[in-house]
């Protein structure tokens, strides 16, 4: 669903779209502001991914916001020749919130990581998720605080050794995939910061879904947390990560005779397992369907903090109205009521006020 079908304003200003003259690139998205992130840094990759794909949404610089929290990832507004704004700890998705439901014209993003999304912004978030907030969230995950030097976040794995857990942490991570589904969350994916294919494919997705999506973005950290995602990487995970596409079986792994991917997953009572491909029937792999909630969040839980089995992809996209749309609709509502003239003191009177007469 579309704002014009929406009887909204289209995205981009007066006509929405640049004009042919006016075509931009990735030239055009980038800031005269000096990239200051530590050398081999995860947010090079996502930044350079975000810089190539926003021009292929055909929306102008000016109809594009990025709202930051606090943290090595919330630099990013500066590094973009867009409207934005580096915010307040944990609060990105709080001002966005205003700013998508005052500005229906605006695409607006939030970029924040796993710090400032899960720990001091926990409760912003989740509540920015299950209003369905038109807002499009890029979590940059490292598993570590970066910006204040090393101390465990909310995704350290258990046992992590850190400046502030020399011993090991003894919290056990969130899982930020699960919590946005519990959230209700109507799009949810997952990428990788050196898979330039798949990450641009997921953030194309996020950015035309019209609710709120979160891209969780598994970067690396080279200061603090190096290697965090190495398992991951070309040459170390055929066996480890499976990549979803609406619509088809789930198949990863070397490829076999068949061409396909040698390991499957497959329905194991409640959740999901697994297992080689030619042990099984084809009809008995799991076939992924973005609108089903329950399979999502199965995929999101295949894996605990080893990353033995990642997925990667879309886990749910699906449609509802947006909590921006339904309150624009409700101003509209009120002022058809009042023929268009607002009455300040019957609002503020409500329904339970009394006249006393002596």
């Amino acid at each position: 669903m579309t704002a014009t079908d929406l009887g909204l304003p289209s995205i981009g200003g007066l006509d929405g779209v640049p004009t042919t003259e006016d075509k931009q690139t990735a030239k055009d998205f980038t800031s005269d502001q000096e990239v200051r992130w530590c050398p081999g840094c995860g947010d090079y990759a996502v930044l350079a991914a975000v810089r190539q794909f926003l021009p292929t949404l055909g929306i102008k610089r000016e109809n594009t916001v990025f709202v930051s929290g606090i943290g090595c990832s919330s630099r990013f507004p500066y590094y973009l020749n867009t409207y934005g704004m580096h915010s307040i700890h944990g609060r990105a998705p709080t001002i966005a919130t205003g700013l998508a439901t005052s500005r229906p014209d605006l695409s607006v993003w939030v970029v924040t990581g796993d710090g400032d999304a899960l720990s001091i912004g926990g409760n912003h978030l989740i509540h920015a998720l299950r209003r369905n907030v038109n807002l499009k969230i890029l979590l940059f995950n490292n598993r570590i605080y970066g910006l204040t030097k090393g101390q465990y976040s909310p995704t350290s794995e258990v046992g992590k050794v850190t400046k502030s857990t020399p011993m090991g942490s003894l919290d056990h991570p969130f899982n930020p995939i699960s919590l946005a589904l519990g959230a209700e969350a109507t799009f949810v994916g997952r990428a990788l910061d050196s898979d330039r294919k798949s990450l641009t494919s997921v953030l194309g997705a996020a950015a035309a879904h019209r609710g709120s999506a979160l891209v969780e973005i598994f970067q690396d950290c080279p200061i603090f947390n190096d290697g965090s995602f190495d398992v991951l990487r070309k040459g170390e995970n055929e066996n480890r990560l499976i990549p979803v596409t609406h619509g088809e079986p789930i198949r990863f792994g070397a490829e076999g005779e068949d061409g396909l991917g040698s390991h499957a997953v497959v329905q194991k009572g409640f959740g999901l397992e697994v297992v080689e491909a030619a042990s099984v029937d084809p009809s008995q792999i799991v076939v992924h369907d973005g609108g089903d909630h329950e399979l999502a969040f199965a995929l999101s839980r295949l894996s605990d903090q080893d990353l033995t089995h990642t997925v990667t992809g879309i886990f749910r996209q699906v449609e509802r109205t947006t909590y921006d749309d339904a309150a624009r609709a409700q101003v509209q509502q009120a002022k058809d009521a009042a023929n268009g003239e607002a009455d300040l003191q019957k609002l503020l009177d409500g329904r339970d006020t009394w006249t006393i007469v002596a």
